[in-house]
């Protein structure tokens, strides 16, 4: 869906409210279409938000699992590998491209 949302469950330390407020604004976000609402949607768009979040609370706090807790760091430097190697092949595509267009 939108890779700016990031997995919140089986971490040390768990997650934190703000966190699921920005998973919450994100997936508004990405379902709007839009940054940020025009003044005559903003109740609704901040609403929905609200909503949003708390239900990510409420999941998050009555899910079990025995899987063992997961590192922060760790994670994220998964991430920020797998968006490396995404953004290479990408820039590696276009240099194909213009070399292509330039013969």
């Amino acid at each position: 869906m939108c890779r700016n949302i990031v997995p919140l469950h089986i971490f040390t330390p768990p997650a934190t409210d703000a966190e699921c407020h920005d998973a919450a604004l994100q997936f508004v976000r990405k379902i709007v279409g839009t940054t940020s609402p025009s003044r005559a949607n903003a109740d609704v768009f901040d609403r929905a938000v609200a909503e949003i979040a708390a239900s990510v609370r409420h999941l998050l706090d009555d899910l079990v699992t025995k899987a063992p807790p997961k590192a922060r760091e760790v994670e994220a430097a998964k991430r920020q590998a797998r968006s490396a190697e995404r953004y290479e092949a990408i820039r590696a595509f276009q240099e194909q491209k213009r070399a292509a267009r330039a013969n």
